[in-house]
């Protein structure tokens, strides 16, 4: 890995080197878990070129809705801080093209069927044979063996994969999650084993290759779901809000609208039963401690919906430190805000005159920040660019909340 510039090399008003600047990452990668993935890194100071075909990566025509740019939002939530540039690998020249970025790169990502980027010569074996120490991380859906050959859709996996069998009510049909979840957490996978990956490099000099997949990534993200059908053998079931293993720990009706109540030890359901003006549940037998709660999970939503009755979801919140309102996303990101979270980063790249609100990088480091450079690029901006050897920011961010 390449060290860190010096202070002195970098222009005046420049935030601070990232843990990552010198890396220089080769996105082949499209749609979500890779360019997640590479969004992360570059939110690190990683130099990322994202290789596209020309007909770009497939959710620049997901719209509507699409921002102030015409650009995709589903695209530009995951390629801030990217140069595109656009690589046909039918043809001769532009495989030579792709061929000569990827052998640069420090980390080349690509979530193509298994097979497709070696019949191209741009495979790890063929790669790391020129270029012994590079990280070369592989996105599938269902790994490159059995299931090379099935599409890797997120719904797909979410039905496949066990995480819609438990996600709805005992009465409705299995439901998908709101947002494509097991690419996210593919895509974190990812990084995880990128930056593993580069940590033995520096240790070894040799570089290795990552494989992470949808279907492995939700299975290890079931946690608590996945372990108790090891243990048990018997399937979970759908129950909508509530929780198999805590009570009360669901969504209650209260006066206007769905109130989230959260409750994971005795001290708090005794915090919450004198806040709603019924103590004696707390020496109730059924609601004694936490197995009896849920064994008697039905008479007791009943006894806190009569009480949470009275008010509206906003007023138990306020009240409630383990209840909460169930936001729109709106609503959450102004929470966030209000928390002092600085949720969102307003990004103005002032080589391109682009602007573009993003929400902020989770990961806060004390010394080394995420920094915001770029606005995600329109398609083949950066033709010809190649990797620098350390980023000057053409781009400035401000965080701010909405």
């Amino acid at each position: 890995m390449n060290s860190l510039s010096s202070d002195s090399d970098r222009p005046a008003g420049s935030p601070p080197p990232g843990p990552l600047e010198g890396v220089k990452v080769a996105d082949f990668s499209r749609v979500l878990a890779g360019p997640f993935a590479s969004m992360m890194l570059a939110d690190f100071g990683a130099d990322v070129l994202k290789v596209e075909s020309p007909a770009g990566d497939d959710t620049r025509s997901w719209v509507p809705p699409v921002d102030e740019h015409g650009v995709g939002t589903y695209f530009s939530s995951v390629n801030r801080n990217k140069r595109s540039v656009v690589c046909d690998l039918r043809s001769p020249d532009g495989l030579a093209r792709a061929l000569e970025i990827a052998l640069e790169a420090d980390v080349v990502i690509e979530n193509f069927r298994p097979g497709v980027m070696q019949r191209f010569g741009l495979d790890y074996e063929t790669l790391s044979a020129r270029r012994p120490d590079l990280v070369y991380c592989s996105i599938t859906g269902f790994g490159s063996a059995g299931g090379a050959h099935l599409p890797g859709y997120d719904l797909l996996v979410q039905a496949v994969g066990g995480l819609m069998s438990v996600t709805g009510s005992q009465d409705s049909e299995p439901s998908k999650v709101g947002v494509a979840l097991v690419d996210v957490v593919t895509g974190q996978n990812a990084v995880v084993g990128i930056l593993a990956a580069l940590r033995s490099r520096d240790a070894t000099g040799t570089g290795q290759r990552v494989d992470v997949n949808l279907l492995s990534s939700l299975l290890s993200g079931l946690v608590n779901q996945a372990s108790s059908t090891l243990a048990t053998g018997e399937a979970p079931q759908r129950m909508g809000n509530a929780h198999p293993s805590i009570a009360p720990y669901e969504t209650l009706r209260t006066a206007d609208s769905p109130l989230a109540v959260a409750v994971g030890t005795d001290r708090q359901f005794e915090s919450l039963v004198r806040v709603l003006g019924v103590p004696e549940l707390s020496a109730d037998s059924r609601f004694r401690d936490n197995s009896n709660r849920v064994a008697h999970r039905g008479a007791l939503k009943a006894l806190l919906e009569e009480q949470l009755g009275t008010r509206s979801a906003v007023e138990w919140s306020r009240l409630l430190s383990t209840a909460g309102k169930v936001n729109s996303i709106a609503e959450a990101l102004q929470l966030a805000d209000d928390l002092g979270l600085t949720p969102v980063v307003e990004i103005t790249d002032t080589a391109s005159e682009r602007t573009s609100s993003q929400v902020a990088n989770p990961i806060r480091l004390s010394e080394t920040p995420a920094s915001y450079r770029r606005v995600p690029p329109l398609l083949g901006e950066h033709d010809g660019a190649t990797f620098t050897a350390h980023l000057h920011p053409s781009a400035t961010a401000t965080a701010t909340g909405k």
